[in-house]
């Protein structure tokens, strides 16, 4: 019957000769990596500027919150100076305001320009009454195209023929 202490003896001869085996096989993967650098010409040098010469991961004393800029100030209270940078959550003195461009600070109130003059996008359309684009020649009733027809143009075979000349 064995001992506990022949077992361990035995345990630590494997390991001595498990991590001989490692070593004799990385120093033999690293022998063909350097044999092939050398029959092809390929420096590290070559090798770190195919990666990109950059280490992955988060390197040591280097800070994550400087590379960040907070962003510049986009709405301005007038009462009070705060300010907002439109991210996030708005702050109480402009979250229920529907106009928001009264607010913009410094550049941003440069690129708005005259919030009426603003084109309405395909699919976005102006809200309340429309200039009329079509007119009744019999009676003068007018349509602005939108809604349901008026029975006058529903059954028409051609629309077209009702149209107001534009100016």
């Amino acid at each position: 019957m064995a001992t506990l202490q022949s077992i361990q003896a035995k345990i630590a001869k494997l390991q001595s000769q498990a991590e001989a085996i490692e070593k004799k096989q990385s120093s033999d993967v690293l022998g063909k990596i350097r044999g092939l650098m050398e029959r092809h010409g390929v420096t590290i040098g070559d090798i770190e500027t195919y990666l990109g010469g950059k280490r992955r991961g988060r390197q040591p004393g280097s800070n994550a919150k400087a590379n960040q800029s907070a962003g510049a100030a986009k709405y301005r209270d007038p009462k009070s100076g705060a300010t907002w940078t439109g991210r996030g959550r708005a702050p109480a003195w402009i979250a229920n305001v529907k106009d928001r461009t009264k607010f913009l600070a410094g550049e941003a109130f440069a690129k708005v320009g005259d919030p009426a003059k603003k084109a309405a996008k395909p699919g976005n359309y102006v809200r309340g009454p429309q200039p009329p684009k079509y007119q009744d020649p019999k009676t003068g009733a007018t349509w602005s195209g939108r809604g349901r027809a008026p029975a006058w143009i529903a059954g028409a075979k051609d629309p077209s023929k009702f149209l107001i000349a534009q100016n």
